[in-house]
């Protein structure tokens, strides 16, 4: 997949974009705020050269599932100059992939999709663990 980075180009186009490929992903853009010394969310509606001033360099980058997290991030930033997280989808949570910032984005991808079918609603009654008649010959 070829992620186009345009000055632009809003966040939410990039993040639609990388999750199509991987639906149980998303990046998340930041800008650190130096006098607070912290990292703020930026909103999805800001073209990407307003999330990263003075430092945006536009091009395109090639993204498949045999990158890690880091890679991607690491691309991100020293290519283009942008901040991004990425996160994994866990039940209803997003959770950020620091601490397996090494998988690759198909393993990340599975194991929220692996997730996502464990807590899925079983709408079939054989597939409960109890029965109702399990004393009925008593």
């Amino acid at each position: 997949m070829q992620l186009v980075m345009q000055a632009d180009k809003q966040a939410a186009e990039v993040q639609r974009d990388f999750s199509s490929q991987f639906p149980f992903l998303k990046i998340e853009f930041f800008r650190k705020d130096a006098a607070a010394n912290t990292f703020r969310k930026q909103p999805y509606h800001l073209p990407l050269s307003d999330i990263a001033p003075g430092h945006f360099k536009p091009g395109e980058m090639e993204v498949n599932d045999k990158m890690t997290v880091k890679e991607v991030e690491d691309i991100l930033f020293t290519r283009f100059g942008l901040l991004a997280q990425v996160f994994r989808k866990s039940g209803k949570l997003w959770l950020e992939t620091t601490m397996t910032d090494n998988w690759t984005l198909k393993q990340q991808n599975d194991h929220a999709e692996e997730i996502a079918i464990a807590f899925r609603p079983k709408t079939d009654d054989t597939d409960m663990d109890y029965d109702l008649d399990r004393d009925a010959d008593r």
